[in-house]
């Protein structure tokens, strides 16, 4: 029987995959691949992110939310649009949302409140949130501890942090979504993850971005996600089938699915 796989946090909507989309789903479909979850950007990336979903219904969930590297000069009006959005029609999670302190400084306090705003609107309409995290975990965590009265739940995306933030991350009821980075000999993520019980793990590509190895270097697809559950059975000393029934049952709790 084939493996049953999430992949809950991939871009197939970007111009990345616009020539081979169809060819990128079927390959991943073939690795047991099936449900493939997608987070918004901004307005820029709105139209292809709902054309993709309603091209591949039931296969393909669109999330709503603002990137925090999309926070600039006119992240008041996208925020409206997100608020626009929520109002008409249902999305799997708030997402990609959270900090990014990596790219750029500039508009801190602008991501923090976009933050704290999502979050509102996430526990409004009852949905989990999916955080972008980016050299600003702890920051990530105080906010939603702030938010947490037993409601708020989602996934702290690309978790790459010690082990010190994953305990918080499990204290706060939120699971952490990991992807290639894990395959990376120097990212130093595998001696973290040995320590996260499974229960607490959600599997993602991140595609295109973060590639796997054998594949480091070029476009990511979902397809690779095998790449990732087999390194983390590795690291965990189980079967890829036990990585697949369990970050897949997380994944169907999480997003009722």
């Amino acid at each position: 029987m084939k493996m049953q796989l999430i992949d809950t946090h991939c871009h197939l909507y970007l111009d990345a995959f616009a020539g081979d989309i169809k060819s990128v789903i079927e390959r991943a479909s073939d690795e047991g691949v099936e449900q493939f979850l997608l987070p918004a950007i901004d307005s820029t990336e709105l139209d292809n992110l709902l054309n993709l979903e309603q091209q591949w219904p039931k296969k393909c969930f669109a999330m709503m939310g603002l990137h925090p590297c999309s926070v600039k000069e006119s992240y008041q009006e996208e925020l409206a649009l997100v608020k626009d959005w929520l109002t008409r029609r249902p999305f799997i999670a708030i997402g990609e949302i959270g900090l990014d302190y990596y790219w750029d400084k500039t508009f801190i306090l602008e991501q923090q409140e976009a933050f704290n705003l999502q979050i509102d609107w996430a526990l409004q309409y009852e949905k989990p949130i999916v955080i972008h995290s980016r050299n600003s975990v702890a920051d990530c965590i105080s906010i939603v501890k702030q938010h947490q009265r037993g409601k708020l739940h989602g996934i702290f995306h690309c978790f790459s942090d010690d082990i010190s933030s994953a305990e918080k991350i499990m204290d706060l009821g939120f699971y952490m979504g990991i992807g290639g980075v894990l395959t990376y000999k120097n990212s130093g993520l595998a001696e973290v993850v040995k320590y996260i019980p499974l229960e607490y793990i959600v599997l993602e590509t991140d595609a295109p971005y973060l590639t796997p190895v054998p594949f480091r270097g070029k476009r990511n697809e979902s397809s690779y996600l095998k790449y990732i559950a087999a390194k983390l059975a590795e690291v965990k000393n189980i079967t890829v089938e036990e990585v697949a029934a369990v970050t897949t049952a997380n994944a169907q709790k999480i997003f009722g699915i």
